[in-house]
C-alpha cells in the first residue's frame, strides 16, 4: 500500500502498517490516522514513517453537477419540523445537515483536492487521507477533541456569518447551549471538578466567514483512554443538538441519507506520546462509489429563520465548492507520499 498516506498538521505519514476498526488500538503504540463516521464506523490506520513535509500533489479535476440530499424546500420544511419539536419540549436545538454529491471525473485524486484546499482554504485542522477504499480531504476549522498528557480539550463552533456584524443573539445563545452539552459530555470521563471553559463565544475569522468558538477543557480521569473519551462525547455536540439523544432521533427522521465522515471525527493520534487531535469532520470531502460528497448544515433554534438557515448552509459550502471546482493536473514540485 505504498500509495496510502495521511497529511495533517504539516506532517506526512506513509508506510501503512495496519488498519483496524478497534479504537483500543489507539492505546497501543505508533502513529495513527483516525476517521469515525457520524454513524460510528471506525477506521484507524497506523503508519510507520511520519515526518514534516509539504502536502503531496496529485491530479485533480472539478466534479460534475452537484445535487443535494435536501433541496431548499425540504430543508426549510426540516427547519420547521425541528421548531415544532422545540415547541413540544423534545429538543432545544438541532443541527440540520444535507449532503451534496457530484460525479467524480475519472482519474481525479483527492490528494490533488487536498492540496488545493491547503492553498485556497487553509484550516487549523485540515487533513488529507488516502487509504484503500477511503479518500478524504478535509479543511475542518473545528476541534472535536485534543489530548495531551491528561488534558483534553474541545472547541465547539456555533454561530457563522460573513462578518462579525452578521452574528445574531441567537448565535451566542446556541453556542452557550452547546458548551453546556460539551461540558456534560467531558464530565463523564473527567476528574471531578476539572471541567472549565477558558473561552466563551470568541469571534474567530476563517476564509470567507467568521465563527463563534468556545473552549472546554478538562483533565481525563485515570484509566480512561480514547475509547472511553469518544464513547462519552460522540457524535460531537456542535453537529447534533441538545439534548443530544433526542436530537439524534429527530435528525435521523428528517435527514434522508447518512452523513458518513461529515460531522464525524478525522485526525491523528500518537499513541507513544499520548497526544492527538481529532477534528469535527466539517468542510470535508470524501469519495465513494464514483461520487464526490460534501456536507453542510446549520444549527436550528426556536428563533431560527428557515430561509436564513438555508443561506447559512450555502455560505459554509460556497468557498469550498469553488476551490473544488478548479483544475490542478501538475505534478511538478510535488512531495511524494
Amino acid at each position: 500500500m505504498t500509495d496510502a498516506f495521511a497529511h495533517v498538521g504539516g506532517m506526512l505519514a506513509t508506510g501503512l502498517a495496519e488498519v483496524t476498526a478497534d479504537l483500543a488500538a489507539l492505546e497501543s503504540s505508533g502513529w495513527w490516522a483516525v476517521v469515525v463516521t457520524y454513524e460510528g464506523e471506525v477506521t484507524c490506520a497506523r503508519f510507520t514513517d511520519v515526518r514534516p513535509a509539504p502536502h503531496p500533489r496529485g491530479p485533480w479535476r472539478g466534479p460534475g453537477e452537484w445535487t443535494s440530499s435536501l433541496d431548499e424546500a425540504a430543508y426549510v420544511a426540516g427547519v420547521r419540523e425541528i421548531q415544532e419539536a422545540i415547541a413540544d419540549g423534545i429538543v432545544y436545538q438541532a443541527n440540520l445537515c444535507r449532503v451534496l454529491s457530484a460525479p467524480l471525473p475519472p482519474g481525479a485524486d483527492l490528494t490533488g483536492l487536498g492540496a488545493r484546499l491547503a492553498r485556497g482554504n487553509p484550516a487549523p485542522y485540515a487533513m488529507t487521507l488516502r487509504l484503500p477504499g477511503l479518500q478524504i480531504a478535509s479543511a475542518s476549522p473545528e476541534l472535536y477533541l485534543s489530548w495531551d498528557g491528561d488534558v483534553v480539550e474541545s472547541r465547539p463552533i456555533k454561530g457563522t456569518g460573513r462578518t462579525e456584524a452578521d452574528l445574531l443573539p441567537k448565535d451566542r445563545a446556541e453556542n452557550v447551549m452547546i458548551v453546556d452539552l460539551v461540558r456534560n459530555d467531558l464530565g463523564r470521563v473527567a476528574e471531578v471538578g476539572s471541567v472549565t471553559v477558558p473561552a466563551l463565544c470568541a469571534v474567530e475569522p476563517h476564509p470567507g466567514l467568521v465563527h463563534l468558538v468556545s473552549t472546554v477543557r478538562a483533565r481525563l480521569r485515570p484509566g480512561a483512554g480514547w475509547p472511553e473519551l469518544i464513547a462519552a462525547t460522540f457524535p460531537p455536540g456542535s453537529v447534533t443538538g441538545a439534548p443530544k439523544s433526542s436530537a439524534l432521533e429527530l435528525l435521523a427522521r428528517i435527514e434522508p441519507v447518512p452523513r458518513g465522515p461529515y460531522c464525524g471525527a478525522v485526525g491523528w493520534v500518537d499513541a507513544d506520546a499520548r497526544r492527538g487531535a481529532l477534528a469535527v469532520g466539517i468542510r470535508t470531502f470524501w469519495a465513494r462509489e464514483g461520487l464526490l460528497r460534501f456536507g453542510t448544515g446549520a444549527g436550528i433554534t426556536w428563533g431560527s429563520e428557515p430561509a436564513r438557515e438555508w443561506r447559512e448552509t450555502e455560505l459554509k459550502a460556497a468557498r469550498l465548492l469553488e476551490v473544488a471546482a478548479g483544475e490542478d493536473l501538475g505534478e511538478r514540485g510535488a512531495a511524494r507520499p
